[in-house]
């Protein structure tokens, strides 16, 4: 009896035909790590009611450990991930290291002067860097769009979820 399927491909390349299986298998230690996390977590259950805070944890490990078994089975079926018809991006083109540079040097100021400024200048900063970085160049309206956007964060974050951000200098005021 001869073998149909011609040669079996070498380990390496039998990987490379099912290489999303590496997406499995980082889902599945996400969907771990987030189940541990939130099964570990100590809470008080008597003083949050029947829906604590482990009740969301646990529901997204448990969807990226069906999510990975799920897409595991798909890519050992021969499922595979097509490439999007309506990418418009030039493999063949560097990356635009400039606008990289910028947006860290902006990430990094932002995380330096939440502190001394707090949340609402280093927010602002961080939003105008942001739309500046990657492109836009309407200067007297950028800032103005940015300092309203933190603001509005500021205020939802600090006074409707009740998670505190550093006021800075403007915590009188606000």
């Amino acid at each position: 009896m001869t073998d149909e399927t011609g040669p079996r491909p070498t380990p390496r390349a039998w990987l490379r035909e099912h290489s999303e299986l590496g997406v499995c298998v980082i889902l599945l230690a996400l969907g771990v790590l987030v189940l541990t996390d939130a099964l570990t977590m100590d809470v008080d259950l008597t003083q949050r009611g029947p829906v604590g805070p482990r009740t969301v944890p646990v529901a997204v490990g448990i969807g990226l450990l069906a999510v990975a078994v799920l897409l595991a089975v798909d890519v050992l079926r021969g499922g595979r991930g097509e490439a999007e018809a309506g990418e418009d991006v030039d493999l063949a083109e560097p990356a635009d290291r400039r606008t990289v540079a910028l947006l860290t040097g902006v990430f990094l100021a932002f995380a330096a002067l939440i502190g001394p400024l707090g949340f609402p200048i280093s927010g602002a900063l961080l939003f105008w860097g942001s739309a500046y970085a990657l492109g836009s160049r309407h200067l007297d309206r950028d800032p103005l769009i940015a300092a309203g956007l933190s603001l509005v964060t500021y205020f939802v974050f600090d006074n409707l979820l009740g998670v505190p951000l550093p006021g800075g200098p403007l915590m009188g005021v606000l």
